[in-house]
This record gives structure tokens, C-alpha cells and sequence, in this order.
């Protein structure tokens, strides 16, 4: 009977450390917003680093005032130039919250691309279709997408969905720009910005929001020097000394979050995966893996 009291001790502790783990994860660290800084040799050398914002998977409903006060603190940054990569929106109230909170950003030169929850409403799934890499999608309602993108453009933000511009900074530094739609939805239109990067502009960077690497390699192939992302959520789920479960897409699990490089024809380029801002409404959790934006400091190679 001793034994049986020590088993049943031990499986109440271990219920209990369950637990405050998922409550850990759903309470606190989906809410721990944080700013990472990362610095990439991509520029010329002896150039004056480039400031850049990458912000993705918001996913925001009108609610989450936390969140919205966290971002919009984002504008004391001031960065140079401010890049998006998607899935902004996880409700229709979320445009008007995302706006506002997104004011002082609008201020700086930006760009955007979508992500399939900027189209479409998240819906309820199963997490362990996740691991099945052949897992079919699930849509929801239509979101309004068109307000997003007008809230954005107005502002002067350009929207890269399968195209391709060149910015000049304020500065006179200029910024080959190139993206596509979402790879997950099938809208990605590689074709419609087929061609070489401007050798002459002081950087050259891909935007898509799901990093496959089917369009990563072309963009690769392009001349492209940074190529940016979201939509793994950097795993959301990561095992300390393991890192992340799955990533949602083709791309290998090290590569979820965080600067890397990346090569393919012989080429290589700097690629950047955000692990975003927020979860689908019903997946409300984060373990190891706190809600982020990344501030990019692109400096000079080295001589």
C-alpha cells in the first residue's frame, strides 16, 4: 500500500507541474513581448548600419490591448526601415486595433506582404495535424484583408504581394524590395518578379510570409541578400536543448526563428524567421519560445 501511496504522489506531482506548465504558458509567456536584436553582415564594408523592424504574426483581436500598447511603444525605435511579413489579423476588429497600434511605425518607411490568417478567420484544428507535413488546410470566414492593406498603403507602406519596388531612405540609401502572397494559400507568383536584384542598391531583400523553401531558393537565385519571414511561430512549442517540434512548412526545425544562412545554386543569403507576436485564438499558448520583434542591424562585411 506504501508503494501505491508513493505512485499516486508521484502521479499528482507530476499532474500538478502540468499545470502550472500550461499555465505558465498561457498566461504568462504568451503575454512576454520582447524585443530581440540581432546584427547581419550584409551591407558593404564600412557602411553605416541599416536599422531594420521586422514585425510578423500579430494576429490581433481588438481585445488584446497589451499587445497593442507594445507595439505602438515600438515607434521610439525609430528604425530606418520597418518590414512586415503577415498574419496580422486573427478577428475582423482586428484592422482598426492593428492601426492604431501600428501609427507611430507608419511614420518610417515600410513593407508588407500577407499571410493566409490576414485572409482568412483562424479555425479550431487539431495541433497534431501539425506534424504531418501533409495535413490538409482549413479555412475560416473571410477577413477584411482590403481595409489592412488600405490602412497600410495609405500610409505609404508598399504592398510587395507578388511584386517587386526599390525604396529610397531618407537617408539616399536605396533597398531592392521583392515579395509574394502566401505559399500556403497557393498565391505566390514568383513569375510576376522573375529577374536580378539591382546590383546597385545598398541591400536587396525577399519578403514572404511562410518560409518555403521552394520560394526561398528563388528568391536566392534572384540576387537577393536578406530574405525575411514569419508563420512558425519559432515552433511555439520548444523543448529547452532541442528547440522547435515542428515548423509548419518545408523549412528545417533550426531554422524556426532566429538568423541563418541560407544557400541554394551556390548561392547564399542571410535568411531571418520571426517567431511573431501572438498564437491563433485557439492555441493561446507559448513555452520557450516568448512573443518577439526583431530589430535588425545590417552592418558591413568585413573587409
Amino acid at each position: 500500500m506504501a508503494g501505491v501511496g508513493r505512485g499516486a504522489q508521484a502521479v499528482a506531482a507530476l499532474t500538478g507541474v502540468g499545470a502550472a506548465t500550461v499555465a505558465y504558458a498561457a498566461l504568462i509567456e504568451r503575454r512576454s513581448f520582447r524585443l530581440r536584436e540581432v546584427e547581419a553582415p550584409i551591407l558593404a564594408p564600412g557602411s553605416t548600419p541599416l536599422r531594420v523592424l521586422h514585425i510578423s504574426d500579430v494576429h490581433m483581436i481588438g481585445r488584446q490591448r497589451d499587445k497593442q500598447a507594445w507595439i505602438r511603444d515600438l515607434g521610439r525605435l525609430e528604425p530606418d526601415l520597418v518590414l512586415h511579413t503577415g498574419d496580422t489579423l486573427s478577428a475582423p476588429d482586428g484592422v482598426p486595433a492593428v492601426l492604431d497600434a501600428f501609427a507611430p511605425l507608419l511614420e518610417r518607411p515600410g513593407a508588407f506582404v500577407l499571410g493566409s490568417n490576414d485572409y482568412y478567420e483562424p479555425v479550431f484544428k487539431n495541433p497534431f495535424k501539425y506534424f504531418n507535413p501533409k495535413h490538409r488546410r482549413t479555412i475560416g470566414p473571410e477577413l477584411p484583408w482590403g481595409e489592412l492593406v488600405k490602412g497600410f498603403t495609405d500610409a505609404g507602406w508598399l504592398d510587395l504581394t507578388n511584386t517587386r519596388e526599390a525604396i529610397t531612405l531618407p537617408d539616399g540609401r536605396r533597398v531592392d524590395l521583392r515579395g509574394v502572397d502566401d505559399p500556403h494559400l497557393k498565391l505566390d507568383r514568383h513569375a510576376a518578379i522573375d529577374g536580378p536584384a539591382d546590383p546597385d542598391a545598398d541591400v536587396r531583400v525577399g519578403m514572404v510570409h511562410a518560409p518555403e523553401p521552394r520560394v526561398l531558393d528563388l528568391f536566392v537565385a534572384d540576387g537577393c541578400d536578406l530574405l525575411v519571414c514569419g508563420h512558425t511561430h519559432g515552433g511555439q512549442l520548444r523543448v529547452p536543448g532541442y528547440g522547435a517540434l515542428v515548423t509548419n512548412c518545408k523549412l528545417d526545425r533550426k531554422r524556426a526563428r532566429g538568423l541563418s544562412s541560407y544557400g541554394a545554386g551556390g548561392r547564399l543569403a542571410h535568411l531571418h524567421v520571426s517567431a511573431g507576436l501572438g498564437t491563433s485564438p485557439y492555441a493561446p499558448i507559448r513555452f520557450a519560445c516568448p512573443p518577439e520583434a526583431t530589430l535588425l542591424s545590417l552592418v558591413g562585411r568585413p573587409q
